[in-house]
């Protein structure tokens, strides 16, 4: 059974740093494209950040710069280092995991992120 477990979030000041972590169980990503998507209240849900299985990364205009997405295939991993945070940014964050040629697609429970002075 698949798992991803985000972890990481919490209440940051804004222009604070938060790194987000996902955890896999029973997944080694090897193959897998991974994403970073959040949602607001009333908002629908956004692609943040997304990592290729080949290594292609691709952020969202809002976060360029400030945010950097990564995977460590040893820990079995994927993070989201998020830096100069605004409360815009405050959302729940999830992780995804996704193979295009085996079809599957996993998602984490998510995480609150709330950036507020």
């Amino acid at each position: 059974q698949v798992q991803l477990v985000e972890s990481g979030g919490g209440l940051v000041q804004p222009g604070g740093s938060l790194t987000l972590s996902c955890a896999a169980a029973g997944l080694t990503f090897t193959g897998y494209g991974s994403r970073w998507y959040r949602q607001a209240p009333g908002k629908e849900r956004e692609l943040v950040a997304g990592l290729s299985s080949t290594g292609d990364t691709n952020y969202a205009d809002s976060v360029k710069g400030r945010f950097t997405i990564s995977r460590d295939y040893a820990k079995k991993t994927v993070s989201l280092q998020m830096n100069s945070l605004e409360p815009e940014d405050t959302a729940v964050y999830y992780c995804n995991a996704f193979h295009l040629f085996l079809r599957r697609d996993y998602w984490g429970q998510g995480t609150q992120v709330t950036v507020s002075s």
